[in-house]
């Protein structure tokens, strides 16, 4: 369960990273204020949201 927390939390860093780039915020990339950045970051981040929760509920049901 705590896996799914882990990946999750990855995820959403990873994703909010990409997202700032895409939108032009974070600079030093290739990937700085392009618009594919923009759109597959959020979609990452609210995967590993989706895992974050998930986990929380595997583990509340198996306590």
């Amino acid at each position: 369960m705590w896996l799914f927390v882990v990946l999750g939390a990855v995820l959403v860093l990873v994703g909010a990273v990409w997202a700032l780039q895409g939108f032009g915020m974070l600079g030093g990339s290739a990937m700085t204020g392009s618009t594919l950045w923009a759109v597959i970051g959020p979609i990452v981040a609210l995967v590993g949201l989706a895992l974050i929760v998930i986990g929380i509920a595997r583990r509340s049901r198996s306590s």
